[in-house]
C-alpha cells in the first residue's frame, strides 16, 4: 500500500478529485496549505504599496491506494494538475506499513 501525496493548484482540485474517483480511489482527505518551491512567491499592490506574498497557497490532496491501483492514481493526478506553468506542485509517494479501520477493525488494503 502507497500513500499518495500531492500538492496542487487550489483551482484543479475538482479536475484531481474526478480523476482520482474515475481511477477508483475511494476517498481523499485535502487541507488547504501554504508555501513555495521554485515559484519564490509573487508581489501584489494593496493600497497603492507593494508586498512579497512569499507563501502561496496550495491545496494537499491525500488519498491511500493499493500497489495494484499505484499507477492509475498517480496518472490521475498528473494529467489533471499540471498547467505547464511553474507551480504546478509535486507529488510525493510513501508506503504504508499498517492500515486500520477504526469502526470496524479491519486490516490494511480491507480498510481502504
Amino acid at each position: 500500500m502507497k500513500l499518495i501525496t500531492a500538492i496542487i493548484r487550489p483551482f484543479k482540485l475538482d479536475d484531481v478529485r474526478g480523476a482520482l474517483t474515475e481511477a477508483g480511489v475511494s476517498g481523499i482527505t485535502v487541507t488547504e496549505v501554504k508555501g513555495f518551491g521554485r515559484q519564490k512567491g509573487h508581489t501584489e499592490l494593496y493600497r497603492g504599496a507593494e508586498y512579497v506574498v512569499d507563501f502561496l497557497p496550495k491545496l494537499k490532496v491525500e488519498c491511500a491506494v493499493t500497489d495494484a491501483m499505484l499507477e492509475a492514481a498517480l496518472e490521475a493526478v498528473q494529467s489533471n494538475a499540471g498547467t505547464g506553468k511553474v507551480g504546478d506542485g509535486k507529488i510525493f509517494v510513501t508506503a504504508i506499513e499498517q492500515v486500520i479501520r477504526i469502526r470496524t477493525g479491519e486490516l490494511d488494503a480491507d480498510a481502504l
